[in-house]
């Protein structure tokens, strides 16, 4: 499989430079992955397109203010770091942009007046050490870290608008997108028709906007994620399950850490870092339908979609919204996917053809790890 058969082709005018004035006014392009019909709704429409004793699974991650600026010393090279995680006191490990990397050792001036050194690189990533406690000097400086295909700078309005309703566990530094959709009156419409809604969190990396580079899809690794599932978040699929209601994840984030947490079969709960990366041929045992954002082209979040719909039906799709002038990615319009005959790991289903494969996994943690 090869990362070209995600390829398609996207206007820039069509990628969301800025939210809508309402979040559930996007529109919303619903695919039916078995047959590949696609129908065109409002977002607005999802109560109407659900039905009582479904279960929506949504990621309550928070995003940090992530993005900070500086120079090198005594050269004066601009820096930018995107933070990916702090890791106790005055360590962090982040993202670094820079003309000429910086080696271990070399210093950094930060904006906002704190000095880093950069201690060691790796797989993509720096740890640096700040002269002061690095979780407050980020709440204090740090910018909200809109992604690279946003082409302005973030502004006061973004602080909001890029979390989610249900944002309450800080860690990410992207937003699970799919749920920006969602506001109070519209979660307010769909507990009144008994639809109902769990949490769990998956704290997004800065490596959800790193390229499948590879051209072999199977040779891609995924960067580790830290997640949770709890016991109260499976005790209540398993009540979905029992009533006949469906699993509606919210946001490719919120397929990675059910799937990942079902890897023994059943779902169990699950803290601990995973890299499980899914392309077409993966078996999904937990999720039954998919809220979600339109994704880049050749990214591993389309390629999860395709292994769930089917990798022409998704494409063909794409190809549907593109004429139709839908708005891409992260604050652009929305998906309802259901899955492809062979998608699910139930016994049910016989594989579509063109879509066999495998999934690639790295997961550390198990059963209520820390």
């Amino acid at each position: 499989m090869l990362r070209s058969d995600f390829q398609y082709d996207l206007p820039r005018e069509l990628i969301a430079q800025a939210p809508l004035a309402e979040r559930s006014a996007s529109r919303l392009l619903v695919l039916d992955g078995a047959t590949g019909a696609t129908a065109d709704r409002q977002f607005s429409d999802l109560p109407d397109l659900l039905r009582a004793g479904d279960l929506l699974v949504c990621n309550d991650t928070r995003v940090l203010a992530a993005r900070v600026t500086g120079q090198r010393t005594p050269s004066g090279g601009r820096v930018e770091l995107l933070l990916e995680r702090v890791l106790g006191g005055r360590r962090v490990l982040v993202q670094l942009r820079a003309s000429h990397m910086p080696k271990p050792g070399a210093e950094l001036d930060l904006d906002g007046g704190a000095r880093a050194r950069v201690d060691s690189r790796a797989d993509g990533f720096v740890e640096l050490t700040l002269d002061c406690d690095a979780a407050a000097f980020w709440r204090e400086h740090g910018e909200m870290p809109l992604p690279p295909y946003i082409e302005r700078a973030p502004d006061a309005s973004d602080r909001e608008r890029y979390q989610t309703v249900f944002a309450r566990s800080p860690g990410a530094v992207a937003a699970p997108t799919a749920g920006l959709h969602f506001d109070s009156a519209l979660l307010a419409e769909l507990a009144a028709r008994g639809i109902e809604r769990a949490f769990l969190t998956l704290h997004v990396g800065a490596g959800t906007f790193a390229p499948v580079r590879a051209e072999r899809v199977e040779d891609h690794e995924l960067h580790a994620e830290w997640l949770n599932v709890s016991a109260e978040l499976c005790a209540a699929v398993e009540r979905c399950r029992a009533r006949g209601g469906r699993v509606i994840a919210v946001g490719t984030t919120s397929v990675r850490a059910l799937e990942t947490a079902a890897r023994g079969g059943e779902i169990a709960p699950f803290a601990g870092e995973s890299a499980l990366f899914i392309y077409p041929g993966f078996r999904f045992r937990v999720v039954d339908a998919l809220v979600t954002n339109f994704h880049l082209p050749e990214s591993s979040l389309l390629m999860l979609v395709a292994a769930f719909a089917g990798r022409e039906a998704t494409l063909a799709a794409y190809r549907h919204a593109v004429e139709q002038r839908y708005r891409f990615f992260s604050y652009g319009d929305a998906m309802l996917v259901t899955p492809a005959s062979g998608a699910r790991a139930n016994g049910l289903d016989r594989a579509a053809p063109g879509e066999i494969g495998e999934s690639r996994e790295r997961i550390h943690g198990g059963p209520d790890a820390v």
